[in-house]
Order: structure tokens, then sequence, then C-alpha cells
């Protein structure tokens, strides 16, 4: 990508990147090519790397896992999913309430982490909603007198469509669609684009958002988060995005990043460039 390509210049360098996981570092099961140098290279430049993902279905030992066999070193705490967002959005806004949830493994555990009891029988104060492969109609009935019964609803994400190798798959908020279209209640949203899960992610990193880039392939979801909290974002043309449509699409998302870089490597060289000219002014 040519400097007539960079929307702006990098504000400063950053304290702490926030990246995008699928179709930024790897797409399903293979790794984007110098993912793992890129990771490397930062970390050995002192820039702390986190991995915030809107996937609600694994916990973040399971996504730390399968960055390790992306030969990226990553540990369950440098991870950050919708499933916990959601987790301690709850416990600080409804303490403990009984909390039906929809969802896979990693929203159950996040949940159950957090204090909830999982209500399957009798009332339940909140309706927690993720993707869901395994759902019922039996299930979606009883979120449905949950929320019309006065529960307050979250929604892990509100991604539409879930990529796979042969296509896509129904997301999280095409569930959502159902059950708001049922109960007529409308979600606290959760993962990106809402603040709210940057700004848990922030916390966990301890770094203020000036101080911190967010790193992702999709202009509606990452870039609209990281613009939403007052990061500076990078669009990588790794995923969603091509060089021919990226500007077409980041004007429909109403979300333009300060710089859009092709792969990591470009990414990398742009992070060396602005180190290169730190030093050189530190020295004038």
């Amino acid at each position: 990508m040519n400097e007539s390509q960079a929307l702006h210049q990098a504000r400063s360098r950053p304290k702490a990147i926030l990246f995008d996981l699928d179709g930024t570092l790897y797409r399903g099961d293979e790794p984007v090519p110098g993912a793992d140098k890129l990771i490397a290279g930062l970390v050995a430049r002192g820039i702390a790397c986190w991995y915030i993902t809107n996937n609600s279905t694994r916990t973040p030992a399971q996504v730390a896992e399968h960055l390790h066999r992306m030969n990226i070193p990553a540990v369950p705490e440098q991870v950050i999913t919708s499933a916990e967002g959601a987790a301690a959005y709850a416990k600080q806004h409804y303490g403990r309430a009984d909390a039906f949830v929809l969802g896979e493994h990693g929203l159950q555990e996040a949940m159950s982490e957090a204090g909830f009891r999982l209500a399957e029988e009798g009332p339940a104060q909140v309706v927690v909603q993720g993707l869901d492969r395994t759902l019922t109609y039996d299930r979606m009935t009883r979120a449905v007198h949950h929320l019309l019964s006065g529960a307050v609803y979250l929604l892990t994400n509100p991604d539409l469509r879930l990529p796979v190798a042969d296509g896509v798959l129904p997301g999280a908020g095409s569930i959502a669609a159902a059950l708001q279209a049922a109960s007529g209640v409308q979600p606290t949203v959760i993962g990106k684009p809402s603040s709210i899960l940057m700004n848990f992610a922030l916390e966990r990193a301890g770094v203020a958002p000036e101080d911190a880039w967010v790193v992702g392939d999709n202009p509606n979801t990452d870039i609209a988060a990281g613009l939403a909290v007052g990061c500076q974002t990078v669009l990588v043309l790794t995923g969603l995005c091509t060089e021919a449509d990226w500007r077409s699409r980041c004007e429909a998302a109403g979300a333009m990043p300060d710089k859009v870089c092709r792969d990591p490597q470009e990414l990398s060289s742009w992070i060396e460039q602005i180190d290169s000219q730190l030093e050189h002014e530190s020295k004038g």
C-alpha cells in the first residue's frame, strides 16, 4: 500500500495493539502469512499484543491454544472474548442474577465463572445470547418467555454471518433477529462494534485509548469499534476487504481507518518506520 493510501499519519507509537483474529491473524485453521513474525517483532519492540474476538463459543484458553498452533505464543490472559465481556457487563450491572444462556461452551463458562447461576428451569432475570450451533426451538421459546417476562437481554455480538471454509453460517446476530422479532426486546450489544467490549479490553490491557491501536480486517466491526473508543485504527487487507473495495466498504460502514496495510509485513514495516523516525527525532 503506497503512502497516498494512508489516510492519516500515525499519531504516536502504540503501547499496545488490540488485534482482531479471524481474517486478521488467521483464516479459520490457516495462519495469515507473516502473522507470527509480526507478533514476534512487536513483542521484541516492547509493544503489548492483545487479541479481541467477537466469537463467544470458545474460552480464552481455547483461543490461545489455537494461536499457539499458528506459532503465536499467546496466553489466555491476552485473549478477550465477547463472552467474557458479556459476563463482566452482566456482573457489573445485574449482580448475580439467574441467567438463561443461549450459547455454547465459551459463553456458559464465562457466565459461570462470573458467579451466575445458569437457569435451565425457573425464572431468569438476564438472557445472554451468543452463537449457538445446537440451538433448538424449545430453547429459543424459553429465551423469548424470559424476555417477555422482563428479563434483560444481552447479545455477545451482532454478526449476522459466520464465515467458514465453504461459505457462511448464520451468526449470533441472525439468532438475535429472531428473538427480537418474537419478543420485541432490543438487546444490549457487547461485542464489536460496541464500545463495551473495547473498553473492557483497554481496561484489561491497562492502556488509554490514545496509546492503543486496533488492527482488523472488518470496517463494520473492528475499525468501527476502535473509532468508537478513540483508538488509532489499522485496516489489513487479509480478510474481508481487498485493495479494490476497501475504501467503498469503509465509506459504507462510516468507519475510515487511520492506516491501511496490505498484510502483516507492511504493518511491521510501518511500525519500524515510526520507531526510526522517533529515534531520529530524539537524536536531533
